[in-house]
């Protein structure tokens, strides 16, 4: 019985001491769980985004972001063209139009 104390109070202080590095976790857990409700939210896909980007400017896909700017979602898709310029595409992630096309 007196071990089972002991443990139980290891187990306790265990859980006090690390406690304060669960709770650096919470901004990580807030930006994942907002980035679930936008691509939910979203009625354009990824892959959607990437191919009305590749239609609109010739090049390679670096990166597709999907963010919500002026109270509004969209895809941001950055393209690398043929003279090594990064082109940002703005895809209206619920109707999938180009908003616009701008030099990074």
């Amino acid at each position: 019985m007196k071990l089972l104390g002991s443990v139980a109070t290891v187990l306790c202080m265990t859980a006090v001491l690390i406690s304060p590095a669960w709770s650096g976790d919470k901004g990580k857990n807030d930006e994942v769980k907002k980035a679930i409700e936008m691509a939910a939210a979203a009625k354009v896909t990824i892959d959607q985004a990437i191919k009305t980007a590749s239609a609109k400017v010739a090049g390679k896909i670096i990166e597709a972001e999907l963010e919500k700017k002026h109270n509004k979602l969209i895809w941001e898709v950055e393209v690398v063209t043929a003279d090594n310029k990064v082109m940002e595409v703005h895809i209206d992630a619920e109707t999938g139009a180009v908003i616009d096309v701008e030099e990074e």
